[in-house]
């Protein structure tokens, strides 16, 4: 069974040493994510940042999607069914196109942090809200996974959950996307377990 784990960028996505993941699947990041990692595939859709990324010449050696695409750069544009979903939702629909049987979906806590404030591990940095802000509201993006959970039954959804992470009873009445707690995550990646 082909494997992917998409990376959003989360709080709870902290503890995880990203490059075990490569050994085990696909991985598909968002937005700031390639500054500590490459992953297999990096999403993009606010302008600001996908053009800084683009200009840095990143796209040219590495798989990237955005909505617009700057000529020459070597970004794709993101697939029409995905074309309006944020970053996160639209590296999750990616990983549908490339025909992975089970998502794992990392850092998509979907809610605040601990203190009830912006829950990002890049907060404070360019391109990001202060550490300290209010949190974002992340209803669009729950909606978003939710639409591409349900559109795709046969696939198998595991959402690692961590101390940050939201519980959001739509996500979890769906058939096919099961929890795990980072513990058993962490567990299973650093000792080589079956995913």
């Amino acid at each position: 069974m082909s494997i992917a784990f998409v990376l959003g960028n989360g709080e709870s996505r902290k503890q995880v040493n990203l490059n075990l993941l490569k050994s085990c699947g696909r991985t598909y990041g968002c937005n700031a994510l390639h500054r500590d990692f490459v992953p297999d595939t990096l999403i993009a859709t606010d302008r600001p940042i996908a053009d800084h990324i683009q200009s840095t010449g990143y796209a040219l050696e590495n798989r990237f999607f955005t909505r617009k695409p700057v000529s020459g750069r070597g970004g794709h544009r993101i697939p029409e069914p995905y074309f309006t979903y944020s970053s996160g939702p639209a590296a999750v629909g990616i990983a549908l196109d490339d025909r992975n049987r089970r998502i794992y979906l990392l850092g998509f806590d979907l809610g605040p942090n601990r203190d009830n404030l912006f829950n990002n591990l890049y907060a404070g940095t360019e391109f990001y809200k202060k550490s300290g802000s209010v949190p974002t509201y992340t209803g669009n993006w729950s909606r978003q996974i939710f639409k591409l959970t349900q559109k795709n039954p046969d696939v198998q959804f595991v959402r690692v959950c961590g101390l940050t992470t939201a519980r959001l009873p739509d996500l979890d009445a769906l058939p096919n996307m099961t929890h795990l707690q980072i513990s058993e995550f962490l567990d299973r990646i650093n000792n080589q377990k079956d995913l």
